[in-house]
């Protein structure tokens, strides 16, 4: 979130006009440094929330919590890439900036809900062997 402001507060959302990848491809050159950043951010973090998900449901122990908020996480994610494209492609409109924060802002909270109930879920299984 904190880089996604910093490109947006900096005027920096279209300086990598098209999507997903910028004009030079995989490696940016300085023109494109801080939105690549962002976009690698974005794609790490997405495939973090994913595969967390994905171990949640692989969890015979995971209780029904951390399973409804690690999906909604994932379901958010890929909210968030493709609301990404489509500011992208409307030039920034100001409607879907506002609603890709939004959306950021509940995976955020969704994320962070993993966690919580994650450190719970571990601290239970620490208690019950001891």
């Amino acid at each position: 979130m904190f880089i996604g402001g910093y490109v947006s507060a900096s005027g920096l959302g279209l300086s990598c006009p098209k999507w997903p990848l910028c004009p030079n491809g995989l490696l940016p050159n300085y023109d494109f440094l801080i939105e690549w950043i962002h976009r690698f951010v974005a794609a790490t973090t997405g495939s973090l929330v994913v595969a967390t998900t994905v171990g949640v449901w692989l969890n015979k122990k995971s209780d029904k919590k951390i399973k409804v908020v690690s999906t909604l996480a994932s379901i958010f994610v890929i909210t968030q890439i493709t609301l990404g494209a489509l500011v992208i492609e409307a030039k920034l409109h100001a409607v879907l900036v506002a609603v890709h924060l939004g959306i950021g802002i509940l995976l955020f909270a969704m994320t962070l809900l993993t966690a919580i109930f994650a450190f719970r879920m571990a601290r239970q299984t620490t208690m019950a062997t001891t």
